[in-house]
């Protein structure tokens, strides 16, 4: 399956609204109430690269997040759906202009896409967009790893390099799967994982959107869980969350043994994903 060519498969989204249900609080873990903000819809103004805890927020994602009001489908628009995929607004405001998936959000089955920011603007709740999705079942650069939820394109923009029989991936922080709270047990096909953590975390308090995170001892080949001596690679997708068992969010694209990665911790050095290199030079 190596050689084997990539099928691209059109879905149809729509342009969140974000809910709000008749009581407006959630209780966070400490057991205060607060009003969610930026879970969903269309969210202006947070940018890959700004920090996960800089904005006053709910797992808040930079852009847009796309969903489908059948459950079959919706399930099949963010199953499908790869960072790096090109999403095509087709009604609206907005009509004709294009964004980039860049990651996806468990709870409510949402794809995060981002745009430019005036594109942003313009987007309305129901917009109509299209997603050219392509990238699941992908053969990892390296054997014994499995990739997902990205293309080889996107990933040839991340510090991730083949080095003998390894891949040597560099990251902005080496967390342990006791911090993953929601997503366990979850198709990471699908889903995303929260870290628990918080901005006063010494591994964690330097994170931002689109940086690539590596997680010990985690198995999310198939649903995540614990399996001693796994590793699973991350891109952070969304931001934090008051909740508990909620936190910064991170899309997998690599899981497997930990023998076939060599992880390096590069700190204020590392660079992930950016919005000006996703637009312009991912899948088409």
């Amino acid at each position: 399956m190596t050689n084997a060519k990539l099928v691209s498969v059109n879905l149809l989204a729509y342009v969140d609204q974000g809910e709000v249900g008749n009581d407006p609080y959630r209780i966070d873990r400490d057991g205060n109430p607060y009003v969610a903000v930026g879970d969903g819809g269309i969210v202006l103004g947070l940018r890959l690269g700004d920090s996960v805890f800089g904005h006053v927020g709910d797992h808040a994602a930079p852009g847009a997040c796309l969903v489908h009001p059948s459950d079959d489908a919706r399930y099949a628009v963010v199953g499908l759906s790869c960072i790096g995929n090109r999403a095509i607004v087709r009604t609206g405001d907005a009509t004709g202009h294009e964004g980039v998936v860049f990651g996806k959000r468990g709870g409510g089955e949402r794809v995060i896409v981002i745009f430019a920011q005036d594109v942003l603007a313009r987007l309305r709740p129901a917009d109509q967009v299209a997603i050219m999705s392509r990238g699941q079942g992908a053969a990892a650069p390296v054997a014994g790893i499995t990739q997902m939820n990205i293309t080889p394109e996107a990933l040839a923009l991340l510090p991730v390099d083949v080095v003998g029989d390894r891949l040597d991936v560099g990251v902005r922080a080496v967390l342990p799967s006791r911090t993953v709270g929601n997503g366990i047990g979850r198709p990471m096909a699908m889903w995303d994982v929260d870290l628990q953590v918080e901005s006063t975390s010494e591994a964690a308090r330097d994170l931002r959107l689109g940086d690539l995170v590596a997680i010990t001892d985690l198995d999310a080949r198939t649903n995540a869980g614990f399996r001693k001596d796994s590793m699973s690679i991350g891109v952070v997708t969304h931001g934090t969350s008051p909740q508990p068992g909620h936190g910064p969010g991170v899309t997998i694209v690599l899981s497997g043994p930990a023998k076939h990665f060599s992880v390096r911790s590069e700190g204020a050095a590392h660079q992930g994903l950016r919005e000006e290199t996703l637009l312009s030079k991912a899948s088409k």
